[in-house]
């Protein structure tokens, strides 16, 4: 891809931001909060609700799963257009608001600060408003055990070094809940 990038002409690079940016944004995470979530087994690294023996419900705990819309979909044609359902804890979404804006009466600091009041990103600071809990989960707790490298990295490591995993779920739940483009992404 970024040989052909390197090809365009100013002129097809604009004609390319303004396709692309034309294109209606429709959610891709969509929060959902509740105390039990169906019983997931992993296929293919997608977790698919189990169906027959051994499906049923459990308690949702300190997590997130996030498992696609429609599975059909996802799993048989591998659409791109798919989205996801990420279930969270009741009231995660309410208490990671409180953490992001606030950062938690020291435990963190407010992530508008560096990701913009909307978490839509500021200069070379990624948005992080409704992008997926698991990726963002995976970056964060990378960043907290000192995995993750990076230009930017060394800036997040004490943003995250107090957090618990409660507290990282609960970030997540809201800041994945985020709406981008005026789009909502979480129900109740």
């Amino acid at each position: 891809m970024a040989l052909i990038a390197k090809s365009l002409t100013p002129d097809e690079m604009k004609a390319a931001a303004e396709y692309f940016g034309a294109i209606k944004w429709t959610p891709w995470v969509r929060v959902v909060e509740t105390n039990t979530v169906a019983k997931m087994k992993s296929n293919g690294g997608i977790w698919v609700p189990i169906e027959g023996e051994g499906a049923g419900k459990e308690p949702i705990g300190v997590r997130i799963i996030e498992t696609p819309e429609n599975v059909e979909f996802t799993e048989v044609f591998r659409s791109p257009r798919s989205g996801v359902i990420a279930y969270a804890p009741v009231g995660a979404i309410k208490k990671g608001e409180q953490l992001v804006k606030t950062g938690g009466n020291g435990k963190t600091i407010a992530c508008g600060e560096c990701h913009g009041p909307d978490l839509l990103g500021m200069g070379p600071v990624p948005g992080i408003a409704g992008r997926s809990p698991s990726y963002l989960g995976r970056e964060l707790y990378d960043m907290q055990a000192g995995t993750r490298n990076g230009e930017w990295t060394q800036l997040m490591k004490p943003v995250v070094a107090k957090l618990t995993s409660e507290d990282l779920v609960n970030i997540l739940a809201y800041v994945s809940s985020r709406p981008v483009n005026g789009a909502a992404n979480a129900t109740k």
